[in-house]
């Protein structure tokens, strides 16, 4: 069953893809929120009458566009509710998302084998906002280790380092 989220979701994101002359569905599907967080879902479009070349526009460069698909639907959708009936929304297409956490996951255990062998603070540049919040988590799980954000957008890198 669509819940009032679901629905408002997969409406808007159907309506910009029209409005795009990009007419698609969309599959809607919980996702996980962590206790306490808000609720979270996600919407994938459906990309088997789209070109593989219209697939490759709405994730863009290095996911640029679908992350600012996701940005704007966060941001337009949660617009003028109170945060407890606010939601996450999560875009995908072509399963971008699942490449890209085994790809973030890569970069995560590079740069926490780097931080150990040397000792020295590493950065990780050119990661979107919902990337970094990503890789933040990942970090989460190493007790010798720490993130924390440096700089200011477009420049904002992640920086892992030892656990003092």
């Amino acid at each position: 069953m669509v819940n009032q989220h679901q629905e408002r979701g997969k409406e808007w994101l159907e309506e910009l893809l029209r409005l795009s002359r990009l007419p698609a569905s969309i599959e809607v599907a919980d996702g996980e929120a962590p206790l306490g967080e808000r609720p979270s879902y996600w919407l994938t479009i459906d990309n088997s009458q789209l070109t593989s070349k219209d697939t490759q526009t709405l994730i863009g460069r290095e996911g640029e566009v679908i992350d600012s698909i996701q940005y704007l639907a966060n941001s337009l959708l949660n617009l003028g509710h109170d945060e407890e009936e606010q939601a996450v929304y999560v875009i995908d297409i072509d399963s971008y998302r699942a490449r890209r956490e085994v790809e973030l996951q890569a970069i995560a255990e590079h740069a926490a084998m780097k931080v150990r062998q040397t000792g020295k603070e590493f950065e990780l540049k050119s990661l979107s906002a919902a990337e970094r919040r990503q890789v933040h988590t990942l970090f989460k799980a190493f007790e010798d280790l720490e993130t924390l954000s440096r700089g200011q957008e477009p420049d904002r890198r992640l920086v892992v380092r030892r656990r003092y």
